[in-house]
């Protein structure tokens, strides 16, 4: 069933690449057909053997092994890599994340060489900064793809009217394929789950389609087509060709475009299932499409600027060609739909600006939509489509967007190899040698058509990155400034309990990307204005670098200093594939949990209740049993002045104002009316009992919620460079993407917003 769903959301960009790979070859280069058939041979032996050694050696074989707790593509590998070895550039990890039940770590390197360079590359900034700069590349390049795949797939399709109609002038399959792709693009927000089901259907069809016809033409035209599969033809080829034949191999690499796409989403279904779909369907049904087109053009060489089409027998043209449009489609969605996620990812990561992420499914899991990126897309699309108007132009840039994400799998799983399998070098290297030259090759000759289209992904890929990068590079001075500007422990043991300031009631919820220590933008609140709630929670919101985090593990509670502080940590740890939705009963869970650890640590022998250090043992508190806080529902027809205590401190005004703000939000995002109650149990200490008591009184006085609105400066005597990067780009960015995510949830009359200016 998983092998069938496949073909849907898998295939459809590598299937349809028929349409478009010999008219790109021979009219992207200056190679043309002879009548001994060794130009067309030649081609198709290059198209069947790297097709053979990409696909399927590279990825089906080699590289799906390489799955993240079952998620694949770039970022999987990235995070293996962070998991295995220090190459993250954020000092935000944790030992209690190596704990996670998806925190999973392969065997130590117990090779020489494999711990040499491990090593060698944790002790030098310089090379993970590269490493990431890597890896901001090969997703800047598949969003690329996300561009040009719906723009070369639409176009070739319904350029297959000009074989019918002749007279049809090109504007027409212009606009044609223009109206197609607003619609694609216009259907976005209804998620891919609504017509779904037909999406695997189409491909089947699409694949019995094109290898019948493939059947076709190979008896009737040139049966001996199959002297192709000989590598002694590439050899041929080039020999014969010799710089035009290499240049021409930018045409012949499109052949497996959509490949990469079999590592990708490999979270939406399983290594056995894309294997048994690729090797029993995919791979013969395609190899036997560009035979038959072979030999289709082995007797009609003029017909090469439209040879699919030609190819197709007359009875047949327009069902082939209604199916060949509803391919592209299929395969332009699931590249679509990709972009999505990798840049969900990206976000999650803090290399890429905040923006807003809708599910579109709440039943199937990972279906998201981002609407500012799907129409920056379909603008890009549209401008590409209008621009080139011609598929071989399109193909130049596609091509080169393919290869360079392939390129830089290959490199990223030598490391995984080294590191992650522990291998030996040698064969990690033979790996990348291997596999490198062969890609290598197809980008040196798809670097020759950068200025007949390759330009495209280059600067694509050039503004994505620096966007991506100029990111994360102001995210992570932030934080570091963060790190070492973090109040001093003792600072807070000279103030006593009492923090030096007046304690009022109620729990303050201070956010904040530190995981420990106690963040400046507190000292900076006191300093300025010296009261604060008589419980304190830092809460963070951290990603850490595995897919998923189950939620009885996701919440870490532990206390800051001694018990008289009533000062905590909560650590709340998504994966960067975890759906972070608004959680309006947030309050009443971080109550909960918190009596839960403040009723573990009673029980536990190893606890000191004098312990004095910054951040004490951090505990997973997964799903409240309730032991230490009992929470009860308050029915709707009870009168209001049962949800909140007689010892409320919130004035008259405040409760108004309170009330008239849930009136007026929607249904769904008033919050839950409960009471809380300490058990009736012996087994309870009285100085436990007592901070629960506390706890509670505090929350029913009222939760407020600080967060840092901070403005990031570069120094005085920083560089030109750096002050454009930080003064400039970053704050441009960060004034114009969405709040934080955390944000969006909170009602607005608990919110305090903290300035505080960092110099960095």
């Amino acid at each position: 069933m998983l092998a069938y769903q496949s073909f849907g959301v898998v295939y459809g960009d590598l299937s349809t690449s028929p349409l478009y790979v010999y008219k790109s070859t021979f009219f992207g280069s200056k190679v043309r057909l002879s009548d001994s058939d060794a130009e067309i041979l030649g081609v198709l032996s290059f198209v069947f053997w790297t097709f053979t050694l990409i696909p399927i050696l590279k990825y089906v074989f080699i590289v799906l092994r390489a799955d993240d707790n079952g998620e694949g593509g770039t970022f999987a590998l990235y995070s293996l890599l962070c998991r295995h070895a220090k190459v993250g550039l954020l000092p935000n990890h944790q030992a209690a994340d190596e704990e996670l039940s998806t925190y999973s770590l392969e065997q130590r390197p117990t090779k020489q060489r494999s711990h040499i360079i491990k090593t060698f590359l944790e002790s030098h900034e310089s090379l993970r900064k590269g490493l990431l700069i890597l890896v901001l590349l090969g997703t800047c390049m598949v969003i690329g793809d996300g561009v040009l795949t719906p723009t070369i797939s639409v176009l070739s399709a319904v350029s297959g009217l000009r074989v019918k109609a002749t007279d049809l002038h090109e504007h027409y399959v212009v606009l044609l394929a223009c109206g197609i792709l607003m619609g694609l693009f216009a259907l976005q927000h209804y998620g891919t789950h609504k017509v779904g089901f037909i999406f695997a259907p189409i491909v089947i069809a699409w694949l019995f389609c094109i290898s019948s016809i493939g059947i076709y033409n190979i008896f009737r035209w040139n049966p001996g087509v199959y002297k192709a599969l000989s590598p002694y033809y590439m050899y041929k080829y080039l020999k014969k060709t010799r710089i035009d034949g290499w240049i021409s191999l930018g045409g012949v690499l499109l052949c497996i475009t959509g490949a990469e796409a079999m590592y990708a989403d490999l979270g939406h279904f399983s290594q056995c299932s894309i294997k048994l779909a690729f090797t029993c369907a995919v791979y013969p049904c395609l190899i036997i499409a560009y035979m038959g087109q072979a030999a289709f053009l082995s007797r009609h060489p003029a017909d090469i600027e439209r040879s699919f089409y030609m190819s197709i027998p007359k009875p047949v043209f327009w069902p082939v060609f209604l199916v060949a449009t509803l391919a592209a489609v299929v395969g332009s969605q699931a590249v679509i739909s990709a972009t999505f996620s990798i840049i969900k990812q990206s976000q999650a990561l803090g290399c890429f600006p905040r923006v807003k992420i809708l599910h579109t499914s709440n039943h199937i899991y990972g279906q998201i939509y981002i609407p500012e990126v799907n129409w920056i897309l379909m603008m890009l699309c549209l401008a590409i489509t209008v621009g080139f108007r011609d598929t071989i132009m399109i193909g130049n840039a596609y091509g080169l967007a393919v290869i360079t994400v392939m390129l830089v799998t290959t490199f990223l799983m030598f490391l995984v190899m080294v590191i992650v399998w522990d291998k030996n070098v040698l064969i990690a290297l033979a790996f990348l040698i291997f596999f490198g030259s062969i890609e290598c090759l197809y980008i040196s000759a798809s670097l020759t058509k950068v200025h007949e289209g390759g330009w495209v992904p280059l600067v694509l890929s050039i503004i994505f990155m620096a966007i991506m990068y100029i990111w994360h590079y102001g995210f992570r001075k932030k934080y570091e400034f963060d790190l070492q500007n973090k109040v001093s422990m003792k600072w807070l043991l000279t103030l006593g309990p009492s923090l030096g300031i007046v304690r009022v009631p109620g729990i303050g919820l201070i956010y904040t990307d530190l995981v420990t220590g106690v963040p400046p933008i507190f000292s900076h609140f006191v300093t300025n204005l010296p009261a604060f709630h008589q419980i304190l929670v830092f809460v963070c919101v951290k990603h850490v670098p595995v897919p998923y985090v189950p939620i009885e593990e996701r919440c870490l509670i532990g206390r800051i200093g001694p018990k008289e502080f009533r000062m905590f940590r909560c650590i709340i740890r998504y994966g960067y594939k975890d759906e972070q939705r608004d959680d309006h009963d947030f309050e009443n869970q971080l109550v909960m949990k918190i009596g839960e650890f403040i009723q573990t640590e009673g029980t536990n022998s190893h606890a000191s209740s004098n312990e004095v250090t910054v951040d004490g043992r951090m505990a997973v508190i997964g799903v409240p049993t309730q032991r230490g806080i009992k929470i009860v529902s308050l029915n709707d027809d009870i009168d209001n002045s049962l949800s909140l205590p007689h010892s409320c401190s919130k004035s008259p005004t405040m409760l108004s104002f309170q009330d008239i703000e849930e009136l007026d939000s929607p249904p769904f995002a008033q919050r839950k009316k409960v009471r809380f109650e300490i058990p009736d149990s012996p087994d309870i200490d009285p100085s436990i009992r007592d901070e629960l008591a506390e706890l509670i009184e505090a929350k029913e006085a009222g939760v407020a919620y600080i967060l840092g609105h901070s403005y990031v400066k570069a120094k005085k005597n920083s560089s030109l460079l750096k002050k454009f990067v930080i003064d400039v780009a970053f704050n441009f960015l960060r004034n114009n993407c969405r709040v934080p995510t955390v944000a969006l949830s909170i009602p607005h009359l608990s919110l305090i917003e903290v300035g505080m200016i960092y110099c960095v």
